[in-house]
């Protein structure tokens, strides 16, 4: 059984394959996290001791004070003063609960979450739930662990019920509470900006709070929403490693505290200045989903539980069929499109092996820069005078598929729609919006907003055949106010609005059943969980760069898996490395091109055509396969990691050198996961090797010049 309840013990036991999870009940009333690790059935909770100006509980005598106790879940103003879990303010409006254990359930399946988006479990799956009540708010919370047992992984978040007579408000919602009886240890994180998204942080942890955070309105380039805990020496292969991460896309907060007992307590969830939540009477709230995993083998066994657990729970059904090879046209055309150019983009890209033409902005309205027509998603007469079913259907008679870019969560000033609506934007009363990129964001917590663009693009794209979506987010929110909203809800806007935004991804998914998404957020603004329920792939980033995107797409790795990951080959302004070395960074994740194939030589075209070719051929390795870093490029002068699928028949070895080292310099390369009975041919020289040699290393000799890769794809003979 994944859980259980050991009622001498007063104890609650989450197993998955290799892991253990236990808390217990003390006292009757409050939950005392015990142990998580390795899986084992000996553990013992650790002895409670008497501390200095920490507040205990009478009943319980001095030894347990909330302060010092590794609390399960923890309250503001209770007398923890460590960072809590929740913070809930009253009629009496001390912001003061106290939640204490009523009952618990197991059943088979899970709870869905209405209106945030929850990983799948089939009725093999376990759910704890816990109930807890406050006596004075008349506040029920129920807290929920579901156990992923395959995959090592354990989601949790909570629901909060307001079952008093007066309202409430929720200032602090963190869906996951996890206490480390130590702190001799690490935090990694993934920080950065637009164009520099995932770059690899790893930090001691010291005393007090340390914490990354988005008060962006979205899960923003800046910090990505995942977090590892590792032992000091923890590598690849070796150590503990905690995962967290939260399946959600906007505003949120992850903390990890360093206490007086030197014992660390990580907290992810909504908080900080931009939430806040009324809860009227007989109303509740459910917290974004959180989920945990422990690896005792380093930070590859942590990698592969989310990747695997991410594939097989989170992503779309279409994500498990072929991505399409697309050439988009923003990099070649940016605005300067219209029917006749594409019409031969799509006739060219059939030739060259590509599956689909994707037409990227300048379509609509009068769009002819970034400064307008945001909002107006009707077709540009001027650029397809036919109407773009006509046009569509002229793409697919050239043999290639079609899709279409969008931007629905924003709105230009120089728009028919603001013109016609301008209270459907964020904007504070009294106080001139802040504009980015020339836009303002619509409302996407007006119910009015969403219904429009649900109208919009059902009529803009009804009986038209279109395969993909890219949906767009060029900026950030400021100003954050609702026409829609009372004044004591303006702190909802930001959490409404992310509901609102998944709202619309579900009606197009819906509508457009037979059409696939791919996300972005001006690149990687929002690479998170929650965005890859909807899309068979998110862009990574809009620096497409082969440098820099080694780096990103090795970082973003580290807790995603390849086939949410969109990397296109391009050929950035006055960047003169290789279409060689372009192609075989890419292939880091699903493949695409943004080129002008019009003004290509045909050396040029056939190389494109080669590569395509070759892709397609293991383009499944790296969608469905096991990924292994060898090397990172935060450490080493060069990047290698492979592929492997599953009966380890075809391996896919990357080295992508991207600084300068002495040339000559020969590397070691394990492929553990080779088959050691079987023989393997590298199908790009014909070389044949042993899997016992892949798995004690192959040599490969570094060029010592930066902008330069090896590719190896060895077959099972």
């Amino acid at each position: 059984m994944s859980i259980r309840f050991i009622k001498e013990k007063n104890t609650f036991v989450l197993n998955t394959v290799a892991t253990t999870y236990a808390f217990d009940i003390l006292g009757g009333k409050y939950l005392r996290h015990i142990y998580y690790g390795k899986k084992t059935a000996n553990f013992e909770p650790a002895p409670l001791n008497t501390v200095s100006f920490s507040p205990y509980v009478h009943e319980l005598g001095p030894s347990f004070s909330p302060d010092s106790t590794p609390n399960e879940i923890s309250f503001f103003g209770s007398g923890d003063f460590r960072a809590n879990s929740l913070r809930i303010k009253g009629a009496d409006g001390t912001g003061v609960t106290d939640f204490s254990y009523s009952s618990y359930r197991i059943f088979n399946g899970r709870r869905d979450i209405h209106g945030i988006p929850f990983a799948r479990a089939d009725e093999k799956t376990r759910t704890l739930e816990i109930t807890m009540l406050d006596d004075v708010t008349g506040c029920k919370l129920m807290l929920y662990y579901t156990v992923f047992e395959k995959y090592d992984m354990i989601s949790r978040y909570m629901v909060i019920e307001n079952c008093g007579k007066q309202s409430v408000k929720i200032e602090k919602c963190m869906s996951l509470e996890l206490c480390i009886d130590r702190c001799d240890l690490d935090m990694v994180t993934l920080y950065g900006r637009h164009n520099a998204e995932c770059s690899y942080q790893r930090v001691p942890l010291h005393h007090g709070v340390q914490s990354v955070m988005s008060r962006r309105g979205a899960s923003s380039h800046q910090y990505n929403p995942f977090m590892a805990i590792c032992s000091q020496k923890a590598t690849e292969e070796r150590g503990e490693v905690y995962g967290f991460n939260l399946m959600y896309s906007g505003s949120f907060l992850n903390e990890v505290e360093v206490d007086q007992l030197n014992t660390a307590k990580v907290l992810t969830g909504l908080g900080g200045e931009c939430f806040g939540y009324t809860l009227e009477s007989g109303e509740c709230f459910s917290s974004p989903e959180a989920v945990m995993t422990y690896s005792a083998y380093g930070f590859g066994k942590m990698t592969r539980n989310f990747h695997n657990y991410i594939r097989d729970t989170i992503m779309p059904k279409a994500a498990f069929e072929p991505h399409p090879v697309v050439l988009n046209t923003w990099e070649a055309c940016k605005f300067d499109i219209d029917a006749p150019k594409l019409v031969k983009f799509a006739e060219e890209a059939n030739k060259l092996g590509f599956d689909m033409l994707v037409m990227d902005d300048g379509w609509f309205g009068e769009r002819h820069n970034d400064r307008a027509a945001l909002g107006d998603w009707y077709v540009s007469d001027r650029k397809f005078p036919n109407g773009l079913k006509a046009f569509v259907d002229e793409v697919h008679s050239k043999g290639v598929k079609f899709g279409i870019w969008i931007e629905p969560e924003m709105i230009n000033p120089d728009s028919e729609l603001y013109r016609a609506h301008p209270e459907w934007c964020l904007r504070v009363e009294g106080r001139e919006p802040l504009r980015s990129r020339h836009q303002l964001v619509l409302d996407m917590s007006n119910n009015e907003v969403i219904e429009y663009l649900k109208g919009i693009f059902d009529k803009t794209f009804k009986d038209i055949d279109i395969e993909y979506f890219k949906w767009d987010m060029n900026r950030h929110m400021s100003n954050v106010g609702s026409s829609a909203l009372p004044a004591h809800r303006q702190d909802e806007v930001s959490f409404r609005y992310m509901k609102g935004v998944y709202k619309l991804l579900d009606w197009l998914a819906e509508r457009f059943p037979n059409t696939v998404i791919e996300t972005c957020s001006g690149g990687g603004g929002r690479y998170d969980m929650a965005m890859m329920t909807y899309g068979i792939q998110i862009w990574t980033s809009d620096k497409t760069n082969p440098y820099n995107r080694t780096f990103i797409q090795s970082a973003a790795m580290t807790a995603y898996p390849a086939m949410t990951m969109s990397c296109h080959v391009s050929n950035p302004k006055g960047d003169m490395r290789s279409l060689d070395f372009r192609y075989k960074v890419a292939l880091g994740g699903m493949l695409g091109y943004e080129l002008n194939i019009l003004e290509m030589t045909e050396e040029i075209k056939l190389e494109i055509a080669k590569q395509i070719k070759e892709y397609k051929l293991i383009e499944d390795v790296m969608r469905l396969g096991d990924y292994y870093m060898l090397t990172s490029p935060v450490k080493y002068p060069y990047s290698s990691y492979y592929y492997v699928n599953g009966d380890n028949g075809r391996i896919v070895l990357s080295v992508i050198e991207t600084a300068a080292c002495k040339a000559g310099r020969t590397k070691l390369l394990k492929i553990r996961r080779a088959d050691r009975d079987a023989t393997y041919s590298d199908i790009r020289t014909g070389k044949l090797y042993s899997g016992v040699e892949l798995q004690n290393g192959i040599s490969v000799s570094l060029t010592g010049k930066p902008d330069t890769a090896e590719l190896f794809i060895f077959v099972r003979q």
